[in-house]
């Protein structure tokens, strides 16, 4: 297996033609995804604009043509060298994954090969292909976690020699993540909006700053917590949509309710209100996500959240053993817990 992670790419884009001619950069970021294959194909030495030695193709191009992209790989180019295929759009068309089998048995002498796909599941067509060859680099493309978002913020924000303050750097976060190249852009608009200050401040980002997040994760944990159906629904209709994976959110109400699990051990062990545990356990929090986490602490009881967790985790179990199902087996799971709540309250 050839995988990159994440954290090797930067290293691995600085000579990726060396070893490999082919390449499978995939994930539910497609803004991602699009930078990571943009940024492999200037690294070949071809110019992805020349006609005559670069080629981009929509995987619709391939439909009733199975051997096209077979031909296009090992046609020579109209004044000799190297040549570039781009293929884009891809997930697991037959005509597709039957060219890659082919190639990786007898891989391109003289072509560059770049697949843009979406969301792959393991063990399926491309991936598998890929994932089992030494002669395709597969790049998993997922949403940025806060590290990468920092660094993303600091990159963009370095080049306009700006700073910004603690609580600007953690509401910029919280409305970034779902697309790389959306994140970008939304920085970039703070700064150009920001330039001429030395620090951006809190109200900078709230003014100038939109929902670039595909996974608005926390505000659907929010909605959960207060039992407010209708907002609960408009948080996953967003996540649905932007093509998240709704098992992160999942995964983030089980990670709360195990918080506050933890946090009414200590209040009954330690007979403390919910607002003096706040101020320990839950000091992380943002604070405007404190009053409800705080008013969940007094309406949910520890039988309660303890009968959630185990729903929870067999919900997670379900929709990895299942993946078929995992948008049903998480949204009905979050919407029953949504309920609950509404009736805790």
């Amino acid at each position: 297996m050839a995988e990159i992670k994440s954290h090797e790419f930067d290293r691995f884009a600085e000579k990726p033609a060396e070893r490999f001619r082919m390449f499978v950069v995939y994930g539910p970021d497609r803004g991602l995804v699009s930078e990571r294959a943009s940024l492999i194909a200037s690294k070949t030495g071809i110019d992805a604009n020349d006609a005559f030695s670069s080629l981009k193709l929509n995987v619709g191009d391939l439909q009733g043509d199975p051997g096209r992209l077979l031909d296009e790989v090992n046609a020579i180019g109209l004044f000799g060298g190297e040549k570039l295929v781009w293929v884009k759009g891809a997930a697991n068309e037959k005509a597709l994954v039957d060219a890659l089998q082919v190639l990786n048995e007898t891989p391109p002498q003289s072509a560059f090969l770049i697949i843009e796909a979406g969301d792959l599941k393991k063990g399926t067509g491309l991936r598998k292909i890929a994932e089992a060859s030494r002669d395709i680099a597969i790049i998993p493309c997922y949403a940025d976690d806060a590290r990468a978002l920092n660094a993303l913020i600091d990159h963009e924000l370095t080049q306009d020699e700006l700073r910004i303050a603690p609580a600007a750097r953690q509401r910029l976060i919280e409305s970034l993540g779902g697309d790389r190249i959306a994140s970008r852009n939304e920085i970039r608009k703070l700064g150009l909006y920001c330039r001429g200050k030395s620090v951006i401040e809190e109200e900078d980002v709230l003014a100038i700053i939109g929902d670039a997040s595909a996974i608005s994760a926390d505000d659907a944990v929010d909605a959960i917590l207060k039992g407010d159906r209708n907002a609960f629904f408009h948080a996953t209709q967003k996540i649905v949509s932007s093509k998240t994976p709704i098992f992160l959110v999942l995964q983030g109400c089980l990670r709360q309710f195990q918080l506050l699990d933890q946090m009414r051990a200590e209040m009954d062990e330690k007979k403390l209100q919910a607002g003096q545990v706040m101020q320990t356990l839950g000091r992380h929090i943002h604070f405007r996500r404190k009053p409800i986490i705080e008013r969940a602490l007094r309406t949910w009881q520890p039988a309660a959240i303890a009968r959630e967790m185990n729903r929870l985790q067999a919900a997670i179990l379900q929709s990895r053993q299942r993946q078929s199902l995992e948008d049903s087996v998480a949204l009905l799971t979050l919407l029953s817990t949504t309920l609950q709540s509404g009736r805790s309250g």
